[in-house]
């Protein structure tokens, strides 16, 4: 018994060995202490080995809680000391909770499961969120589905998020209230989604107007996409035309994505197809009457009945107005008679003309000014083709290069033009279906190979001499009108001595021989020397040969005495 009651002095050595290895197991560690006292503003802490610590009261408190602790509870903190100089332990609510709260998180991070949280402060570009102990960044954008503009029902409350990030090495975490919400709007929209069927009636309460449509509500937090096209069968320039924002409609479901749950839905699917029988009810070539919707560079739209427009293209807006904007020839809210061109049922389309239902002037230029008339007007432009002159109504007849001019280049003779010139030309053609007049400037003055007369192969004419050139002259038959003619240095004499173009002068009378005519091209091709040949071989013939002795000057004197005689 004396031993028990007086240890001996290795068993105190043994006995504070211990205590000094429980300390040190103690320290850094999150124990169940005994509140003992609670002072003023700190509770006294019985955490073990007979050593106590403080604790503000304030690290009880826990944002959207109202906590009163009082002696005897048993609460958990985190032992930084077992002893400090005062001989008190250095125990934390707040670490011990966080502590706690950081090894819980990890794992609803890993297992993607929602954490309760409480906003409890406003900080800058978010709010902070108490995730039992651990501090979390809720940023501004993921409070709410849509901006939040007064967030204070949300604070002090328990509510769920989702944790986004975690890095306990810095200690940051970023949560997620809006990722709750939009699970909670889709598996609610999921459940509402599979009472819903394509073809459904439903009512509904327009949410939202849009320039390409309207959300319409089907059932809280379920909505549907109106779009525009499929508000009315006629045509819709914006929403706001047909519907309103709170109005209560009736909608037809069309479709239904059975991946994203995505809703699209009709107004005018509710009303019967004003394209059905279409083509029965507008007969090609007939004309009605309808009224401007819509114009666009490339035409016009015009609307005959309800839900049913035809397109007027451009170039059946005017038979005298091209290259002009549509909106130059009609205005929207217009009245027009138009004529159906054609009808494609399938792809729900109607061509129209305007033009049609106005006469033709280029029937009627065709019937007042027949081919060979003679019309005066303004060269409206020159082009690498030739010229454009403006005639009547906005009509334009072309002179071709090559009716410019009888003797020179249409290239040369373009030159003499310039735009604004007013100019007589004679009617060549009308073609009123290509909508084409085709004129001609040098037909004023008539076909100068028509002025000669007979101009056939083998034909003796008299030419002038116009031009001296190094390789020939060039002459002009039949006077002042006559076609022109280019005779080459060969073909100037026979004899090789007279072959020489200077021995001939501008103004000289010359007799020659056609060799050729080509009517197509205006040109003739003579040569003196073939009607000198020509008329020796004749000589020879009347009057003798080379070989009875005759020189060819004695026949060729003989044959000029003859002719003298007669």
């Amino acid at each position: 018994m004396s031993e028990t009651l007086n240890p001996s002095v290795d068993d105190f050595a043994e006995m504070f060995e211990a205590s000094i290895v429980d300390r040190q197991n103690f320290e850094d560690t999150v124990v169940t202490g005994t509140v003992t006292a609670i002072e003023k503003d700190m509770a006294i802490v019985d955490v073990g080995l007979k050593t106590e610590g403080r604790v503000p009261l304030r690290e009880f408190s826990v944002p959207g809680k109202t906590n009163t602790i009082k002696v005897g509870d048993k609460v958990e903190v985190f032992v930084e000391r077992v002893e400090n100089a005062n001989g008190e332990a250095v125990i934390s609510r707040e670490k011990a909770r966080r502590e706690e709260a950081w090894t819980n998180l990890e794992k609803s991070f890993e297992d993607e499961e929602r954490v309760d949280g409480v906003i409890f402060n406003r900080v800058k570009g978010g709010f902070t969120v108490d995730l039992g102990g651990a501090v979390a960044f809720l940023p501004g954008s993921q409070v709410d589905i849509r901006p939040v503009r007064d967030a204070s029902p949300l604070m002090n409350i328990t509510q769920p998020f989702r944790i986004l990030k975690m890095d306990k090495r810095r200690g940051n975490i970023v949560v997620s209230r809006r990722a709750i919400l939009e699970e909670d709007r889709a598996e609610h929209r999921e459940e509402v989604v599979k009472e819903l069927d394509e073809g459904d009636v439903r009512e509904g309460i327009v949410k939202n107007i849009t320039d390409y449509g309207a959300f319409v509500e089907l059932a809280p937090g379920v909505d549907g996409l109106l779009h525009v096209t499929d508000m009315s069968w006629s045509r819709v320039n914006h929403p706001s035309e047909v519907i309103n924002v709170n109005d209560t409609i009736q909608v037809k479901i069309i479709k239904i994505n059975p991946e994203s749950h995505r809703i699209s839905l009709g107004m005018k699917q509710l009303a019967p197809d004003p394209w059905e029988g279409v083509a029965a009810k507008y007969p090609l070539g007939a004309k009605f009457t309808g009224k401007v919707t819509n114009i666009t560079d490339y035409g016009a739209f015009v609307e005959l009945e309800d839900g049913i427009e035809g397109l007027v293209h451009v170039s059946e807006m005017s038979w005298v107005k091209k290259n002009v904007h549509p909106n130059k020839i009609v205005s929207t809210t217009q009245e027009v008679e138009v004529m159906v061109l054609e009808v494609d049922e399938d792809k729900r389309r109607i061509s129209l003309g305007l033009k049609q239902c106005a006469d033709n002037p280029w029937e009627n230029f065709a019937e007042k000014h027949p081919i060979g008339s003679v019309v005066e007007g303004e060269i409206k432009n020159i082009t690498e083709f030739g010229l454009f002159i403006g005639i009547e109504e906005d009509m334009d007849g072309m002179v071709h290069l090559s009716d410019l001019d009888w003797n020179r280049s249409g290239d040369d003779a373009i030159k003499e033009y310039k735009k604004g010139d007013v100019v007589k030309a004679k009617i060549l053609d009308v073609d009123p279906d290509k909508e084409r007049i085709a004129l001609g400037i040098k037909q004023l003055d008539g076909d100068p190979m028509e002025s000669v007369g007979d101009l056939r192969k083998g034909a003796d004419v008299t030419c002038e001499v116009t031009a001296i050139e190094n390789g020939g002259i060039e002459v002009q038959v039949g006077g002042e009108n006559g076609p022109k003619s280019f005779i080459r240095k060969s073909d100037l004499s026979r004899d090789r001595n007279d072959q020489r173009p200077e021995r001939f002068a501008v103004g000289d009378k010359v007799d020659a021989r056609i060799i050729a005519v080509d009517m197509k091209s205006r040109r003739l091709t003579l040569s003196i020397k073939a009607r000198e040949m020509a008329e020796e071989k004749e000589a020879v013939e009347q009057f003798g040969s080379a070989d009875s002795g005759a020189s060819l000057g004695d026949i060729l004197g003989a044959a000029l005495k003859e002719k003298d005689g007669q």
